[in-house]
């Protein structure tokens, strides 16, 4: 009998990348590998878990709060872990991609926190996941610049004081990384991204007065949140740095994870940062959950979907409230609006609802709030400071009044808005814009002013097949019509028309617009429902 030879830490099986040495280290292998074999199996069993829940929603059409936890939410005792000075204050944050040029700019805008995005808004070729892991080593060094091929124009970091703090947000668990396989099996990307960037940074960013702190993306229950803690828990021993150097914050963007927000901070609480309200992914977190569950469940258009609507204020006050009384900060949604060059007035108009929401949100005891783009950063900070002065937070604001019964989280027939015409024509053409730019490795893409990443195509797809499957109704020229397949294929089609037409035959050939198309048909016309967009996608993704 063959003494067993040592598997090898982690088989990474993609073509070479310049200076990826740097971030595939054989001991950074080997924590990933370690990271694979202890959690994976409960990631697999937690996955389960999911399917099993939805199913229980598919049969009951309904949530509630736990009863098994109900003690947890009644202990007034426990408290998150206070806040490290770096993250005490964060009015503004700013969200995007870890690409060079955004490292720098993201770095640069006057904003509290820069969330560096390797989940939605960034798309998932190996080059995204190692340069962008590359870009933050080089940043936390202090020697990352840029300068771009098309203006010549150059970009370097001000001075350390001046930069935002960084909050890393991995995938999600139901990703893989089919790229770095443990064991002949592929590593959840979250494992991969959180793993490669604990590994190489935890002790420098320590040694920054920083730390290495995370956003936890599609967290959908508190069973979820004990296994990230965990993870945190053996990585800082592993790394040897103390332990409750890690802060995580979590996003809200599931509505099964909207009736666990005080488990998931108890389970997280020598970690935990905080709670952030997820528009979007939240809206088809509803979507997908409620997609049998008849008429009361459908949403008008996205964009008519606002956050003054009853049930949107229900889970942003909960949230507040949950965050405050626990010693979290509560961290406000997305203004997604991107500047226009040429058009003052669309600005202006668009400027106005930005600093409706921030004000709103400050108002409501949100200690900050997200923006997608630099010029964004001055209008939400003014939001922000006229409500907190030098208060680094509002967590003293301890909601007292607000009182959220189960049924007012899925009081979806409350809006007086419906679906239309016009918002399933939007809904298709943003799909195909954002998959085409997808499939071409870019994850956060401007598309009619507005910052769209994998969660706006998320509800634009899971829109299309809710409406077509609760045979929804909308006025196109005076006349009703069904939503229907049918219908669905007729204006892709027209959008791909007017997509040739817009940017001409050459620049057309060269893109994944009829891949963009299909993929958008597939994932809103089949009878069977794709959980997440992104699973379909990865398959077609090249690189």
């Amino acid at each position: 009998m063959s003494a067993s030879v040592p598997s090898p830490a982690a088989v990474v099986d993609a073509e070479p990348l310049p200076r990826q040495e740097e971030v595939l280290t054989d001991a950074a292998l080997a924590f990933v590998a370690e990271l694979h074999r202890r959690f994976t199996p409960r990631r697999d069993e937690l996955l389960a878990r999911r399917a099993e829940r939805r199913a229980e929603i598919a049969r009951t059409s309904t949530l509630d709060f736990l009863p098994e936890t109900a003690a947890i939410r009644a202990d007034d005792s426990w408290r998150v872990a206070p806040a490290p000075a770096a993250l005490d204050d964060r009015r503004v944050e700013i969200t995007g991609p870890t690409d060079r040029k955004m490292t720098i700019n993201a770095l640069n805008s006057g904003a509290r926190v820069w969330l560096a995005d390797f989940e939605d808004a960034s798309a998932p070729t190996w080059e995204n996941v190692v340069v962008g892991q590359l870009n933050l080593i080089d940043a936390y060094g202090g020697n990352i610049d840029f300068t771009d091929p098309g203006s010549g124009k150059s970009y370097a970091l001000r001075p350390a004081e001046e930069l935002a703090t960084v909050v890393m947000r991995p995938r999600g668990w139901h990703l893989d990384e089919r790229h770095l396989q443990v064991d002949g099996r592929a590593v959840p990307g979250a494992l991969v991204d959180f793993g490669l960037y604990f590994f190489h940074n935890a002790q420098r960013l320590l040694d920054l007065g920083k730390g290495p702190y995370f956003y936890l993306p599609k967290t959908e229950s508190h069973l979820e949140a004990r296994l990230w803690n965990d993870v945190f828990v053996f990585a800082q021993d592993q790394v040897g740095v103390p332990q409750g150097s890690v802060r995580a914050t979590v996003l809200i963007e599931t509505i099964t994870a909207a009736y666990e927000m005080e488990e998931i901070l108890y389970e997280l609480r020598d970690h935990a940062s905080g709670l952030n309200a997820g528009r979007w992914d939240y809206l088809f977190s509803i979507v997908k959950n409620f997609r049998d569950g008849g008429a009361r469940f459908v949403l008008p258009d996205r964009n008519a979907v606002t956050m003054t609507a009853p049930f949107m204020r229900a889970y942003t006050e909960l949230l507040v409230r949950t965050c405050h009384k626990r010693g979290a900060h509560a961290i406000g949604g997305m203004a997604a609006f991107i500047p226009s060059r040429r058009d003052p007035e669309v600005n202006r108009v668009a400027f106005e609802k930005v600093r409706a929401d921030k004000d709103r949100e400050a108002a409501d005891g949100f200690d900050g709030s997200w923006v997608a783009h630099p010029d964004l950063v001055p209008i939400a900070m003014e939001s922000f400071d006229r409500v907190l002065g030098d208060r680094p937070h509002q967590k003293d604001r301890l909601r007292e009044d607000v009182d959220v019964k189960a049924a007012d989280l899925l009081a979806v027939d409350s809006l007086e808005a419906r679906p239309t015409y016009a918002g399933l024509v939007n809904a298709v053409q943003v799909g195909i814009r954002y998959i085409e730019a997808w499939l071409r490795g870019l994850g956060a893409v401007a598309i009619f002013n507005l910052m769209e990443d994998a969660a706006t195509a998320e509800i634009s797809r899971s829109q299309i097949w809710q409406w077509i499957n609760a045979g929804v109704e909308v006025d196109r020229d005076g006349t009703t019509v069904r939503v229907t397949p049918e219908l669905a294929r007729e204006v892709a089609a027209a959008e791909l028309a007017a997509v040739r037409s817009e940017i001409g035959e050459e620049a057309f050939a060269a893109g994944h617009w009829q891949q963009a198309h299909d993929l958008l048909l597939t994932v809103a016309l089949d009878e069977d429902y794709a959980d997440f967009l992104t699973l379909p996608a990865y398959e077609q993704l090249t690189g």
